[in-house]
C-alpha cells in the first residue's frame, strides 16, 4: 500500500515566515502550486482521501478536485501561543519559554499547545491504523505531519529535523506485504520549467 501525503500549498503565513495560524489561507502563488501538483495527484490511483479540518488543507483538497474525510490526528504540530509570530517576535514576546524550547525542540510542550513528541504519538497511532488496511490513501496535511511520517518509517522521532517538506510537495511511504515501511518519494512537484512538457 502507498501512503500519499500533500502539503498544502504556499499560505499568507508562509509567506510572512511566521508559525502559522490555523485560519491562514493560501496565497495566489500556494493556489497555482496546487493546481501544478493536481497535474501529478491525477495520474495517481488511490482508495480513500483524509484531509485535516484546518483551512489550508481544506483549501488545497478543493483545489486538487478531490474530496475527502477529515480527520483530527493530521492537524499541523500544535503551536499555542507561539502562533502568529516569527522566531525573532517569539524571542522577545518569550524570551525563557524560548530558551527552554531551542534546548529541548522534541519534548518541550509550548504554551497552550503540544510538544513534538505529543503531535508524532498523535500522528503515528492513526499511519499505524491505516497502515493494517490494505488500502492506498491520500493525506492532504502539513509540513510537520509529514516529517512525523517520514520519521516513522525510521521508527525514531529525531529523524524530524532532517526532512525538509515543500508546499505542494508530494511525499509517499510505501508499505509492502511484510509490513516493511519505505520512502518511495520526497517533495515531488512540477517546477514550472517542466510545464510546458505537459
Amino acid at each position: 500500500m502507498d501512503i500519499i501525503l500533500i502539503r498544502h500549498g504556499q499560505t499568507e503565513d508562509n509567506a510572512d515566515r511566521i508559525f502559522s495560524t490555523k485560519d491562514t489561507k493560501l496565497t495566489e502563488k500556494g493556489r497555482e502550486q496546487i493546481k501544478n501538483t493536481k497535474k501529478i495527484v491525477d495520474t495517481l490511483s488511490f482508495d480513500k482521501v483524509y484531509v485535516s479540518p484546518l483551512y489550508r488543507a481544506i483549501e488545497t483538497m478543493e483545489i486538487l478536485g478531490l474530496e475527502g474525510e477529515k480527520e483530527e490526528r493530521i492537524k499541523e504540530v500544535d503551536f499555542g501561543l507561539f502562533e502568529g509570530n516569527s522566531y525573532e517576535a517569539l524571542k522577545e514576546k518569550f524570551p525563557e519559554e524560548v530558551k527552554q524550547w531551542d534546548e529541548n525542540y522534541i519534548n518541550y510542550v509550548t504554551p497552550e499547545g503540544e510538544s513534538i513528541k505529543l503531535a508524532y504519538e498523535r500522528v503515528t497511532s492513526f499511519l499505524e491504523e491505516i497502515s493494517k488496511k490494505d488500502e492506498d490513501v491520500v493525506l492532504v496535511c502539513h509540513d510537520g505531519v509529514i516529517r512525523i511520517a517520514l520519521s516513522w518509517v525510521f521508527n525514531n522521532i529525531d529523524y524530524f529535523f532532517k526532512f525538509k517538506v515543500e508546499n505542494g510537495s508530494i511525499n509517499i511511504i510505501s508499505i509492502d506485504e511484510y509490513g516493511f515501511k519505505y520512502i518511495e518519494k520526497t517533495n515531488y512537484t512540477i517546477k514550472p520549467k517542466l510545464l510546458q512538457n505537459l
